[in-house]
């Protein structure tokens, strides 16, 4: 394991600002045993110019080709790559200095065939992504299923910070073309047999959308894609993915008691946005940041919510 190669596959469309400070957190690793492929999928912004720059301070792999989806970019890296394990971030990410140090020992310790890693935000990064970066993570919002340390689902690796082996490759095929494409492949990498683990050591900074309205979107696709993802694979469905739903009806009839009958209706609403504010308020350590993560939170329920009862 201590010869494990790793190959760093990203694709990227149009996000020159975002790889420049991806490229320059693989600078800074202490672990060198990894090589870049960075696909750009047909973007009209290219970001070759600012990938030159760091050539000579990692080994990279630089492609080009015509839009077809972040999927396909990573299986066309994947058939580039030179690496033993591939792992996959997204461009908006940053890695910590001892990321491939610490995924080379976990691996060591504990081999996987594929496993993921939870996402965090960054000093560095704005307010509005950091409020919603706890509304993405926090157990309130999501029941820690994206890495927590308690969860309501068994963990799924998401393509934010995830890896497997040459093996899982070539028995899947890779990504499936589809909006939660990572859920699709976690899912059909257990049906082949592997078992996905949770690292909890490899981190990534995760930038996620810069605005609410953005993020709205992004959450409305992903509850409608739950559906999409229950008619594959029948039996997946959890209570966890009817949270947000139960919540956007559920809210919006104590505001129509509320109204009608007596704002005491309200009173459950209150005491929940109380706890998450509370909540949000000592995980962010920001009076500001962590009323923002409320507004943040109800996007993220509201929009996934009214997505999967659309779907």
């Amino acid at each position: 394991m201590n010869s494990l190669k790793f190959s760093l596959i990203v694709p990227v469309y149009n996000r020159p600002d975002e790889i420049a400070d991806l490229l320059e957190s693989l600078a800074r690793q202490s672990d060198k045993g990894f090589e870049l492929v960075l696909v750009e999928d047909g973007s009209t912004i290219p970001c070759r110019d600012i990938t030159e720059k760091y050539a000579g301070k990692f080994p990279i792999r630089y492609f080009y080709k015509e839009n077809e989806g972040r999927s396909i970019a990573r299986n066309y890296g994947m058939k580039s790559a030179s690496g033993d394990y591939f792992v996959f971030v997204d461009s908006d990410c940053i890695l910590p200095p001892d990321y491939f140090s610490n995924l080379r020992k976990k691996l060591i310790e504990s081999y996987a065939d594929c496993f993921g890693g939870p996402d965090s935000a960054h000093e560095s990064f704005t307010d509005t992504q950091k409020a919603i970066n706890f509304a993405m993570t926090a157990f309130l919002t999501t029941g820690g299923i994206r890495g927590g340390k308690v969860q309501m689902e068994k963990f799924v690796p998401r393509t934010f910070n995830m890896g497997f082996s040459r093996e899982v490759w070539e028995k899947t095929g890779g990504f499936r073309e589809m909006f939660s494409e990572d859920i699709d492949m976690s899912t059909r990498i257990r049906n082949a047999g592997f078992a996905p683990q949770l690292f909890r050591e490899v981190i990534v900074f995760h930038k996620r959308r810069g605005n609410l309205s953005k993020f709205w979107r992004q959450v409305h696709i992903f509850g409608m894609s739950r559906i999409t993802l229950q008619l594959l694979y029948p039996g997946s469905m959890k209570l966890v993915h009817w949270l947000p739903a139960l919540f956007t009806i559920g809210s919006a009839l104590l505001i129509l008691l509320g109204i009608i009958l007596s704002p005491l209706w309200l009173i459950p609403l209150g005491f929940y946005l109380l706890a998450l504010w509370i909540s949000a308020i000592i995980s962010t350590k920001s009076l500001k940041i962590g009323s923002m993560a409320v507004a943040a939170s109800l996007v993220q329920l509201l929009g996934y919510g009214s997505g999967y009862i659309r779907a």
